[in-house]
């Protein structure tokens, strides 16, 4: 089974995740765990490719899918910026980092999914969360 969303740029968008999240719930039976861990990470990826990946043009898209697979959730969000390199964010857990303000969302996707992939492309990046169902 798949779910889609397209949002466009605007960081209000952002609110349209939980409602997009309770549908896919409903359909696998999400505890409380798993829905929250989706929660914060795809909208922090949502967050992130509207503002860093977009710019926040409202001509630039967000699209969001969810894939149902066997033993996993597999949501991809892909948008349309010129991309970056995922290893060249640096660590939020480090002493210089600790008041930035920014900087924490790939390290909360990665800590809450079960594993994280980004691709970059001329197209703009690709992030794939990947959560195990069956934990």
């Amino acid at each position: 089974m798949v779910f889609r969303l397209t949002l466009s740029s605007n960081p209000k968008n952002i609110g349209k995740i939980e409602g997009f999240l309770k549908t896919i719930g409903k359909t696998v039976h999400l505890d409380e765990i798993q829905f929250h861990k989706l929660m914060v990470s795809l909208t922090e990826a949502v967050n992130n490719a509207i503002i860093h990946g977009n710019r926040s043009l409202p001509g630039r898209k967000v699209q969001v899918k969810c894939e149902l697979l066997p033993g996993w959730i597999l949501i991809m969000i892909h948008d349309q910026g010129k991309g970056f390199k995922p290893e060249k964010v640096g660590n939020p857990l480090v002493k210089e980092n600790l008041l930035r303000e920014s900087g924490r969302g790939i390290f909360l996707m990665r800590t809450l999914m079960d594993k994280v992939e980004f691709e970059v492309g001329k197209s703009g990046t690709l992030v794939r969360l990947w959560l195990d169902t069956n934990k």
